[in-house]
């Protein structure tokens, strides 16, 4: 059955590439202008793509090392305070590392510019639902002693479904306001405190 979900979702990644790789139209007049000098002084900026590839790579291979020394070094933390695993992963580990994609996320919300904020800040879950997890099903079955399946405690799949309505209802009208930031920061401490606990 996990092999079979893995698939969907790497289909389903696979169906959406076209649409998130398109361009967005210009706009007329003066804009297009605009939008058209504001493109040429970022492709003089791109790297080459055989280089950007590699540190794609490189950045990737780096980031998996310090995930690994990370997680190596709470280890001592988790047992000495008696902290739950599912609580390590889904809250210390996650703010660790998703400090980045937190702290672009804001500083685009800062400069007025809330559409690529929250892009930046919904990507990496969407890319871990929808390939890493897939992809380290399939491979378990391949490579691991014990294959990793896609089965989830009741907690667990309920944070799950309530963040997911949550977020979209949130980002649904296309607007922020504070309240809603202030409803998603209550939500993440109650499940936060529901997997301390639970």
């Amino acid at each position: 059955m996990s092999i079979f979900v893995s698939i969907a979702l790497l289909i389903v990644f696979a169906l959406s590439l076209p649409a998130a790789l398109q361009k967005q139209p210009g706009t007329a007049g003066a804009g297009k202008q605009a939008h058209h000098a504001a493109a040429a002084a970022e492709h003089a900026n791109l790297w080459p793509l055989g280089f950007a590839v590699l540190m794609l790579a490189l950045s990737g291979v780096g980031a998996a090392f310090v995930s690994e020394w990370f997680v190596h070094a709470l280890e001592p933390a988790i047992k000495a305070l008696h902290i739950s695993e599912a609580f390590a992963g889904l809250v210390i580990v996650a703010i660790a590392g998703n400090a980045i994609e937190n702290v672009v996320g804001i500083q685009l919300a800062a400069r007025g510019q809330a559409d690529y904020a929250v892009s930046v800040i919904l990507q990496s879950p969407l890319q871990v639902a929808l390939v890493l997890a897939p992809v380290l099903v399939l491979l378990s079955h391949i490579v691991a002693p014990v294959a990793l399946t896609l089965v989830f405690s009741p907690l667990l799949l309920a944070a799950m479904l309530l963040t997911a309505i949550v977020a979209m209802v949130v980002v649904f009208d296309g607007e922020s306001t504070w309240l809603e930031g202030a409803a998603l920061l209550a939500l993440y401490a109650v499940i936060s405190a529901a997997f301390w606990w639970g």
